[in-house]
Parts: C-alpha cells; structure tokens; sequence
C-alpha cells in the first residue's frame, strides 16, 4: 500500500488530489516521516458529499444480495491484507503487534456482519382502523459523515462505515490525519477493489475545520463521531442546531471495582491489561481501581512491580508491552495530570517518568477524589487506586463520574457483581474482566459524559443508527372524502 497518495474522494475509481494540501504520516516511535496524505478542506467535504448524495441512490436500489457481496468480499481483503495494514497500525498509531492484530481481525469482523444486515427484515406490518395495509419500513437514511479518532484507527472507522454501507448509505469518511493511511486509505482501497461503485465512498482526512464542514453540510442528515467529549459536544450542538442526528461515542474514566473474594493475581493481571493496553489511550481504559481496604495494599504492591517490569519501546522493532504515545501534546497532558496528583499528595508507586513519546506504565495510590489524574480521563498509562470499605462506598466512588461508559467488578460472587453493577450507571459492564473490549456482534456506547448509548456494534443497534422509519399505507381505491 502507497502511502504516498494524495488522499480524498474516489470519483469513478481514481482518487482525486486534495486541496488544501498534504501532510506528513509521522512514525511517533522514530519521530520519521514514513509517507504523506492529502489534507481535506471544506471544499472537498462540499464536493464529496455532494458525489456521495448523487451516488446513494442507485446503491440503495441495489439489491441485498449485491450489497452483501462487496461487503463479504472486504472483509475477505482485509483478511488477505491484514499482514499489510498491521504493519501500518504498528508505525503510525504506535500499536503492539497483537493489537494491530485485534484491529485487523475485527475489521474484517465488522465488514461480515455488516453482510448479513443487508438481508434483515426491513420493517413489520402495523394495525390499522381502515381497509388497508400499513407497514413501517427502514430505509436507508443517505448519506452518513463518520469521523474517527486516532486511537483504534480502523475499527473506531469500519465499525460505522460498514454497517451504513450494508444497509444502503454512502459514506463520507473523515479520519484523523495523524492515522489517516490505517484509518482511511486501507479502508477506502479495501472497498475500491471489493467493488463498490464509484462515489459510494469518501475517504478526506482533515483537522477541525473539515470537521466542521462535514458536520454542517447539508447532504449529510446522519453524523457518527467518535472521539473526545468536548470535541463531542461541540458536534453535538452543531447538530442540534441543523436538526440532524448524532450519534456520540466520546471518553471515558472507567472504573474496575475489585471485591475483597477476588483472585489477586488474576486481579492484578487483569488490571495492568486495562490500564496500560496501547499505553492506556482507549476510551474504555481503566482509569480508576477500586480495590477493597482489605487488599489495598498488596494490590498496589503487585500492580507497581508489574508496571516496572513492563517493556517499552517501538513495537516495529522489539517485543514491547507499550509503544509511545501518539505525540508530545498528549504525552505533555498525560504527565501534567500525573505531576499534579504527586503534587497534590499522591504516592507515585510505579513509572511517571518517560523518554521521548515512551511514557512508563505509571500506578498511583494514596490519592484524593479530586487529584487530577484520578478525577480526569487521563488517555495514558496511568493506573490510579482508591480504596473502599462496603459495596455501597465501591458504588458511590465508581458512579461518581461524569462519564458512564464501561464498568469491570472481580469477584468469586457473579452475583454479588451484577447486584454492584445494577447501582452504577455505565453503558458497558463486565464482570469478572477489565473494562476494555469490543464485538462486531455488540452494542457499544456509554451514557452520560461518555455518549449517546448504544450506536454501535450488533443489529439492532446498527439499523437503529443508519436508517430511518418511514410510515406506508396502501389500499386498493382511491379513499373518498367529503370535500
């Protein structure tokens, strides 16, 4: 795969060079320059959407079987490719092997069970007071904007873009610029040679103000954005106001409650997964351990000689447990928020140190409800731990967040776990695991600070996302009125 393209639209199969210039695709562990992409500007979100409307008709009309076909045979390619686009996962997000892996797997995941959305059944038969047929339908609701973050660069993409194709949307597609080749052109060139027509997809990567535009363009009536809360926000209101809908997959400060009946061992394995997986920037990362008084100390004991031995370094060249942070803006707010805690009183028991973009797996204890690390979403490798005393204490801490996106409880009583589980309000839960993980085949989203709910992942969820109901009645005459 070349990524010295000039990244945008696919007009009638070539891809169209972008003006508002190009970029370079940095590598974060070498600090090199690995390829360059074209920068999308409102110009091209305009030209694109505008392609993308005209394009969506004759895709919607055609039929299941088709549509099922091409999304069967990309899954099939990012199968046979996955070695390649692991490759560019690895260098330009900065991933461990085996999570470029993860990724790979589940895209091609995502594209299968997008097939089979293609032949569900597209509406029921309504009640109806007059001789006639009533039936509400879902029809596909045109063009979807997708804009996806840099993190899990190819699944927090295909997840959305999938599924809309599937049930007969076109897409324009907004990657992050700094994974615009994992999270953009691998999927725009999957799609290309999967055949789908031409203009059905659009791949523009760009910073806010192609953001904004794609936001505010009005061809596209359905936005699925996944990324900060405040970058969620702000697409949140702008839809508002346009009246379109939105779905938000934003942050989150997860919160893994340990019972004083937990395996340590298996607790603390668990716990340094969820903390410190692809250096602890994932919305669902653990970001604060609520661990029992009675296991407290151990617990951090364990959790910090873990974190010290835990290699760092790129992950194209060694086996590493953590690469580097995507760049020195979020590796200078991952320290800021681990200095300020010290700061302010916490015990720093493992890591808060880094060279270059390679921060340590850090853990924190002795901490306050408001040190900053513990009471922020962190995006790094940061592992924070409260202790707590009763159930009802461990409920109280783990719902004292703005965010409610995953929850993870340890303990031997499954019960006991889903009884905790029924007190905090979070849109994910999973007991007896870490906080982290993700199915093609489940409904995915939290509440509150952390989204709109469940948009994503699983049939339901997908249909509800892409499409719209629409209201038909039909009946033999033409109905008589007084008038």
């Amino acid at each position: 795969m070349d990524a010295k393209i000039w990244a945008g639209s696919i007009f009638g199969g070539e891809w169209v060079t972008s003006r508002a210039g190009d970029a370079p695709v940095m590598e974060p562990a070498t600090g090199d320059e690995i390829g360059r992409v074209g920068l999308a500007g409102p110009e091209d979100v305009a030209a694109a959407a505008v392609r993308a409307d005209e394009a969506r008709r004759e895709w919607a009309a055609a039929t299941f079987e088709e549509r099922a076909a091409v999304l069967r045979r990309a899954g099939r390619l990012f199968e046979e490719h996955a070695e390649e686009i692991q490759g560019w996962i690895i260098r330009e997000a900065g991933s461990i092997p085996g999570k470029a892996a993860f990724e790979a797997a589940v895209a091609a995941s995502e594209c299968y069970e997008a097939a089979a959305l293609a032949s569900q059944p597209s509406g029921e038969i309504l009640p109806t007071a007059r001789p006639r047929l009533s039936l509400a339908r879902r029809v596909p609701v045109g063009v979807v904007g997708v804009i996806a973050p840099f993190n899990f660069p190819l699944i927090l993409a295909i997840r959305s873009v999938a599924p809309a194709l599937a049930l007969g949307n076109s897409v324009v597609l907004k990657p992050d610029p700094r994974t615009a080749v994992s999270g953009g052109v691998s999927i725009a060139r999957v799609f290309e040679e999967a055949g789908l027509p031409p203009g059905v997809l659009h791949m523009l990567p760009g910073g806010p103000e192609a953001g904004e535009a794609l936001v505010a363009d009005p061809h596209i009536p359905v936005i699925s954005f996944t990324g900060s809360t405040a970058a969620g926000r702000r697409v949140g209101e702008m839809c508002g106001r346009l009246l379109k809908r939105a779905h938000l997959e934003l942050g989150g400060n997860s919160a893994l409650i340990v019972l004083d009946d937990a395996d340590l061992d298996l607790a603390v394995s668990a716990a340094a997964w969820g903390s410190f997986f692809h250096q602890g920037q994932i919305c669902m990362t653990t970001g604060r351990h609520l661990v029992h008084s009675s296991l407290q100390e151990e617990y951090v004991a364990r959790l910090a000689a873990k974190a010290d031995h835990m290699p760092v370094g790129d992950p194209a060249t060694g086996q590493v447990a953590l690469g580097p942070l995507i760049d020195e803006r979020q590796r200078d707010k991952v320290h800021a928020l681990v200095t300020g805690s010290v700061d302010a009183g916490a015990r720093l028991a493992a890591g808060g140190t880094y060279e270059g973009l390679f921060y340590r797996p850090t853990v924190l204890a002795d901490l306050t409800a408001d040190a900053p690390a513990y009471a922020n979403e962190v995006f790094g490798p940061v592992a924070p731990v409260m202790p707590f005393s009763t159930i009802e204490e461990a409920a109280a801490l783990a719902g004292d967040s703005e965010y409610g996106l995953s929850l993870g409880i340890l303990t031997r009583d499954v019960m006991k776990g889903l009884a905790l589980a029924d007190l905090v309000p979070t849109g994910i839960v999973h007991i007896n695991d870490q906080t982290v993980d993700d199915e093609a085949v489940a409904p995915f989203g939290g509440v509150g600070a952390s989204g709109t709910g469940s948009r994503f992942g699983g049939g339901r969820a997908n249909v509800d996302a892409f499409t719209h109901t629409q209201w038909v009645t039909m009946q033999g005459d033409i109905a008589r009125y007084p008038f």
